[in-house]
């Protein structure tokens, strides 16, 4: 088990989660890190005391300064606030939970400090994968996915990112709250619609993600990266009942499988034991109660976001960074209702197809990949 946390993305859905794990296994918590919500960032640093706290916002990092005076709590604001936080030397570990790209350089900063990264932010592997995991073996940096999918991957392959009996990946999903309607069925699909999903309880973007099935696109690259498959070797199953979290097929023939209940505590917790297991905060799956589970192909026609981060995937280079920097993009401009459901994919293919992809990019090369798919999406808005 860890000893220390610093958690990025603290005043997230996972972040949150994440603290609530920390409590009940009494790790403490060194550094906590977010973008601007200052009241909870300041209820976070009151209950759990870190030594630092890093706030992405300037202006929010000096309001937090004046709030937290009686503290002997330190507060360090934008990008250097947060590779600050991810290098602190009392954590050991670092939960990346911070949401889109931005997590990229204090994830490269914790690895080259070599800590365990606790991953939860999907964009590191998706815009620089290759980058991440050759910085990670080279530094000793331990990544123990924290994603329901990727954790249930890991734990099927025995505590391993690389198993050379390895045929497939068997990549779960739900459909989310539009599995089985077509697109022009979902196209004016409003935001509060978008967000009632049928199993989890997640942030905004991500949840949007699930709608779309962009999530499990970048879930698809992520696992390419991690457990070092090809996109030949990955099978996205559409499975609404949540309680298969992904599975894994053996060279033999042999399929194993994790199976809980749709709590993200689990895989959270496990991110911090691993290689224990410890008593969670989350109720047993009761296979008498779970009825039948139903597995079935996705449906790429209706689902295009998916089949676009498949294609990116393929693709290679800077397509991915650019297909998760265009999407966030514009499940931003979705949520903010300036845009409708179905405009999500649009705005994601016409930046694939306008913007130049670079084959072996540097990281300079991937940061100018995400600002310039963010800036062709907002061009008009």
């Amino acid at each position: 088990m860890v000893q220390a946390l610093s958690v990025l993305g603290s005043t997230g859905s996972i972040g949150r989660q994440t603290l609530e794990c920390a409590a009940h296994l009494g790790i403490p918590v060194a550094a906590i890190a977010a973008g601007h919500d200052t009241a909870l960032l300041e209820q976070q640093a009151r209950q759990f005391r870190p030594r630092l706290v890093a706030v992405y916002d300037e202006k929010a990092a000096e309001a937090l300064r004046i709030a937290l005076a009686d503290t002997a709590t330190a507060v360090a604001a934008g990008m250097d606030g947060l590779m600050e936080a991810a290098a602190l030397p009392e954590a050991d570990c670092v939960v990346t939970a911070v949401s889109g790209s931005v997590g990229l350089r204090p994830t490269l900063t914790a690895i080259d400090e070599g800590k365990r990264i606790a991953l939860a932010n999907k964009e590191t592997l998706v815009c620089a994968g290759e980058l991440v995991m050759a910085c990670a073996r080279s530094r000793g940096a331990e990544i123990v996915p924290v994603d329901s999918e990727h954790s249930a991957i890991f734990q099927s392959l025995g505590g391993m990112l690389r198993n050379p009996a390895l045929r497939r990946v068997l990549l779960t999903a739900s459909g989310g709250p539009f599995r089985g309607m077509t697109r022009a069925e979902t196209y004016d699909k409003t935001p509060a619609q978008a967000l009632r999903h049928p199993n989890w309880s997640m942030g905004a973007k991500i949840t949007v993600d699930s709608a779309t099935m962009m999530n499990k696109g970048l879930e698809f690259i992520e696992a390419m990266h991690l457990f070092g498959a090809s996109p030949e070797q990955i099978t996205v199953l559409i499975h609404p009942e949540s309680a298969v979290h992904s599975a894994v097929e053996f060279t033999d023939g042999s399929v194993i499988a994790q199976m809980a209940v749709p709590d993200m505590r689990l895989p959270i917790q496990y991110a911090l034991t691993y290689p224990e297991r410890r008593e969670s905060l989350c109720a047993p799956l009761d296979l008498f109660s779970a009825g039948a589970l139903h597995f079935e192909a996705p449906d790429l026609e209706n689902t295009p976001c998916l089949a676009l981060a498949m294609g990116a995937a393929r693709r290679g280079g800077t397509a991915p960074c650019i297909l998760s920097a265009a999407n966030e993009a514009a499940v931003g401009l979705f949520l903010r209702e300036e845009i409708p459901f179905g405009k999500i994919a649009e705005c994601v293919a016409d930046a694939l197809d306008s913007i130049s992809i670079t084959e072996r990019p540097a990281l300079e090369d991937i940061l100018e990949s995400d600002r310039a798919a963010r800036a062709f999406v907002l061009k008009d808005f």
